[in-house]
C-alpha cells in the first residue's frame, strides 16, 4: 500500500494501519507487530517522498521490515484508523490508496 508524497492520512491526531485475522483478532507473529502508524519513528519513506507499507505473511526483506505488518497466512482484513481526522478526510476529498496484491 503506497501513499503518494504528501498524501498520508490527513489527521490532527494520528493514523494507524492494522491487520486482523478472519476472527477480527491480532494474529501472533515473530515481530509482535500488529499495526504501523504515525507513532512508528522507523518508517522509511521512498526516495520520491511516498510511503509504502507492506502487508503480508512473508517478510518483504530486511531493508523493508520497518514498513511491514506481518499478516496471517490466508485471509486477513486491513483497517485504517484515523484519530481526529482533518476536513479533507471527513468531506471525502482525501481517499486512501488502493491496496495492490503483489505476486
Amino acid at each position: 500500500m503506497t501513499f503518494p508524497k504528501g498524501q498520508v492520512p490527513p489527521v490532527r491526531g494520528f493514523w494507524s494501519l492494522m491487520i486482523y485475522n478472519p476472527d477480527h483478532l491480532f494474529a501472533p507473529n515473530a515481530l509482535n507487530r500488529f499495526a504501523l502508524s504515525t507513532k512508528n519513528k522507523t518508517l522509511k519513506y521512498n526516495p520520491d517522498g511516498s510511503l509504502t507499507l507492506c502487508l503480508g505473511n512473508q517478510s518483504p526483506g530486511q531493508d523493508k521490515e520497518s514498513n511491514w505488518v506481518p499478516a496471517p497466512s490466508g485471509n486477513f482484513s486491513i483497517w485504517l484508523r484515523t484519530y481526529w481526522p482533518d476536513d479533507a478526510m471527513l468531506n471525502g476529498r482525501w481517499k486512501p490508496p488502493v491496496v495492490s496484491r503483489l505476486q
